[in-house]
């Protein structure tokens, strides 16, 4: 468990410019209260003292805003950056030095029917090596979050996503190439990384924009064109009235009956 928790504050060191000491994270991280706290729950937890397990994290929940289930399984150099409203289910799965910002879900979606029935299953997701998770991401079900892999903040994801992907949005899309090994190595904060992220939703809707561009510039033709045409038209109607007209005969050009008497 000190190997654990030495790797822990190493984690805090590497991937957060604002640590200065080890008391510091002693005294003011949370997420290192919550991740301390976990480890001794866990501990109870696989001795079969679960009531003890679950009151201990109570107690972390209580003490810091960070629900972790003592029954989840977390490698070392876990990182919760912030930390308020981070819920870890039960039967979640994290490998080595995975980050987590505040306000992440990493929650189960099982029916509530026969709960009973679901204390073995696999309800909960699994973070390989090295993934990151910005804040507000939910990550729900039994899923696969492959290593390296970075879900963006407020990201919803429910299908299994692939070592080294950055998935955006909701639900969650792949957005861009996956990230080599070596780029892997370089700690991308909120799980975002470094340039333009090619977002499938932005630029679905930047296509949609462009075509409504499109359709305005050609319906504003179209309406030019028919003006043009309903003038062109009145133009001829005018002066087909107007030889009709000069070409009727006028009192002057009536015959004179000149047979008629007063």
């Amino acid at each position: 468990m000190l190997n654990l928790i030495r790797h822990d504050i190493a984690a805090i060191f590497e991937r957060d410019p604002a640590v200065r000491s080890r008391l510091e994270v002693f005294l003011c991280y949370p997420g290192f209260h919550a991740a301390l706290i976990y480890r001794l729950a866990h501990g109870a937890w696989i001795r079969k003292w679960f009531l003890l397990g679950r009151f201990l994290s109570h107690i972390g929940r209580f003490l810091t805003g960070i629900e972790i289930h003592p029954g989840a399984k977390i490698g070392k150099g876990l990182f919760i950056d912030h930390g308020m409203g981070v819920v870890i289910g039960e039967t979640s799965i994290l490998g080595e030095n995975v980050t987590l910002y505040h306000d992440v879900t990493l929650g189960g979606i099982s029916p509530a029917e026969n709960s009973s029935q679901q204390v073995s299953q696999k309800r909960h997701p699994t973070l390989e090596d090295g993934v990151i998770v910005g804040s507000g991401a939910q990550i729900l079900g039994p899923i696969v979050i492959g290593a390296n892999a970075r879900v963006g903040s407020n990201s919803v994801v429910s299908k299994n996503v692939p070592a080294g992907a950055t998935v955006v949005g909701v639900p969650g899309k792949i957005a861009g190439a996956a990230i080599s090994r070596n780029a892997s190595r370089h700690f991308d904060a909120y799980g975002t990384p470094k340039g333009e992220i090619n977002d499938p939703v932005a630029r679905s809707i930047d296509g949609l924009l462009d075509q409504v561009q499109l359709l305005t510039a050609r319906i504003g033709e179209l309406e030019t064109a028919q003006k043009t045409s309903l003038e062109a038209n009145d133009s001829d109607s005018r002066e087909e009235e107007l030889n009709v007209k000069t070409s009727e005969p006028g009192l002057e050009d009536l015959p004179v009956d000149t047979t008629r008497k007063n």
